[in-house]
């Protein structure tokens, strides 16, 4: 029998022994002894530090992205659990393996309604893909293996368990679990076959890719199965880093504002082969590119999880398998004879760089050029992160992701994302250049945490797109109440002067030719920097304005 152990000590241990080797949270007196059971582990497990539990929550979610490990964060009872459910939204929705420890109100206290006690069981329910407490201080190894087993099987996801204070601090003799090993699933030769019969009677054949689990190897083995079948490929909504976007058969991305033509394919493709992403609402247009329940196109639907499939969409084919052990098998099939639409691939290869070709927009900063001087000068390995809103169209539609996490933005449409991802991403990759994009609106839900990238050293770039208001919100107003907007103005702070307060650079961009040195300044500066862009609000996407948009809208 190992030594009696504080409840603390012995989650840390578990922690460590599952293999993770970084935390975020912030601090409550409700998880003091984890707290210092991690001081103990400090050479081991590095505890980020964070100034709001949705950041906190969203940096673990992105450091999972990154690593393909459960992302792990701490917060107190009530208000820090509430606040960090954004993030167990987000890797709910995108599928992301993470772990929300939350200190909770004492045994003796439980269902008083004593100070910030919420059932947290019933509260993650829906938003989780486990949610627990944990009473007993025996039975913390066996609780965090499941917690990681269940995050990282089957579809990956969030799990969340509640620690009362009097756990804590109760000390036990018990053995320490095993680290956790998730379930994997192989596709069977029967389903491989149906594939390939498929294939080889196939006239409009598209790859699909998205979801989570993904690894080098695997998005290299669906590289070999495309190219030897010389097969369109494009990606989901947000996954676009899962197939280098400089091939010649990479054809889109199948998501928000996606190319008409590429949306035209996707509903004429007879055969259409989707690995690992769900078909939710953004990646199939609002339901609208396949018919429910059975779509018009042969569906091939590979999921790691049994109850993805069929959920919406029944499949011709639907295969349970890892993602992973799907594409060695896909690279190992027997190529079949492309001919039938081989010269297609190239057509919809000249589409999409149509697609992506420079647009001129109202004012004096063009964005197109913005985002064509970032690949042209930064690493080919940057990680580009994001929030929601209509500034990313520009780092979505322009910017040409080079391979498997290259990109973090969060499917589940939340913003404040980017900052707190891009924190995340410099920690876990200090060699890396980490760029995040935030619309102004976007920016302030997260700025906070320019003091956590100062305070650990995460020199990231910022780049706000500012023009003043809500954009997306705005646009959606203008097309449904020309001239009546409301609600949606912003009147922002001095972005630049703000970064600086927090010992961050902060530069200020009007027009186009200021943005590269002002980046150039921002990385030689080693610190974490904000350059402020600010531009015209007419150029609300790259494809019409606010006064285009209000024009249209009184004419119906």
């Amino acid at each position: 029998m190992s030594a009696a152990r504080e409840g603390g000590r012995i989650l840390v241990d578990q922690l460590l022994l599952h293999g993770t080797d970084t935390a975020f949270c912030v601090p409550g007196e409700s998880f003091l002894p984890v707290l210092d059971a991690l001081h103990e582990h400090r050479a081991k497990v590095k505890t980020i530090v964070c100034r709001h539990e949705s950041a906190a929550a969203n940096m673990a979610e992105a450091h999972a992205k990154l690593t393909g490990r459960p992302g792990v964060c701490l917060v107190t009872r009530g208000p820090g659990a509430t606040q960090a459910s954004v993030g167990v939204h987000t890797a709910f929705q995108d599928s992301t393996p993470m772990i929300l420890l939350v200190g909770d109100v004492g045994s003796d206290f439980r269902d008083r309604e004593a100070f910030q006690e919420v059932d947290f069981a019933a509260m993650f329910g829906p938003l989780a893909k486990w949610a627990a407490r944990i009473d007993s201080v025996e039975r913390i190894p066996e609780y965090l293996a499941r917690a990681f087993s269940v995050a990282m099987s089957g579809r990956r996801g969030p799990v969340v368990l509640a620690l009362p204070e009097d756990m804590l601090s109760a000390t036990a003799s018990v053995a320490d679990a095993r680290p956790y090993e998730p379930a994997h699933a192989d596709p069977g030769a029967s389903e491989m076959e149906r594939l390939r019969v498929l294939l080889a009677g196939a006239k409009r054949p598209l790859v699909v890719l998205g979801g989570s689990g993904w690894t080098v190897p695997a998005c290299e083995d669906m590289r070999r199965f495309a190219e030897a079948n010389r097969l369109p490929v494009a990606c989901a909504f947000r996954f676009q880093d899962l197939y280098d976007n400089r091939l010649e058969n990479y054809v889109g991305d199948v998501g928000i504002g996606i190319n008409p033509i590429l949306a035209e394919r996707v509903r004429t493709a007879d055969v259409l082969l989707v690995v690992g992403a769900r078909l939710g609402e953004m990646t199939t247009s609002g339901y609208t590119l396949l018919d429910s329940p059975v779509p018009r196109q042969k569906l091939v639907h590979v999921m790691t999880g049994a109850e993805e499939l069929g959920r919406v969409y029944q499949a011709e084919v639907p295969i349970l398998a890892s993602l992973g052990r799907f594409a060695r098998a896909a690279a190992a099939m027997a190529p079949v004879d492309a001919s039938a639409w081989e010269k297609s691939v190239a057509e919809a290869r000249a589409d999409f760089l149509a697609w992506r070709a420079r647009r001129e927009i109202p004012g004096k900063v063009q964005m197109w050029d913005v985002m064509n001087w970032l690949e042209a000068n930064l690493p080919a390995d940057t990680i580009y992160c994001n929030g929601a809103g209509n500034y990313a169209t520009w780092l979505h539609r322009f910017h040409a992701y080079t391979g498997l996490r290259t990109q973090l933005a969060p499917t589940s449409g939340a913003m404040g994302y980017g900052v707190p991802a891009a924190i995340a991403a410099k920690i876990a990759e200090p060699s890396r250049t980490v760029v995040a994009f935030a619309g102004d609106g976007c920016f302030l839900m997260a700025a906070q945490e320019l003091a956590t990238a100062v305070q650990y050293g995460a020199a990231i770039l910022v780049v706000v797109v500012n023009n003043g208001m809500y954009g997306t919100i705005r646009m959606h107003q203008e097309k449904r109440y020309p001239g009546r907007v409301h609600a949606t103005d912003l009147a922002n702070p001095h972005f630049a002067a703000l970064a600086r307060a927090f010992g961050a650079v902060g530069e200020i961009v009007e027009e186009t030719a200021q943005f590269g040195p002002a980046v150039e300044r921002c990385l030689a500066s080693g610190k974490p920097a904000v350059i402020d862009v600010r531009i015209d609000p007419q150029a609300i996407t790259p494809n019409t304005t606010l006064d285009a948009i209000r024009a249209a809208a009184s004419k119906k």
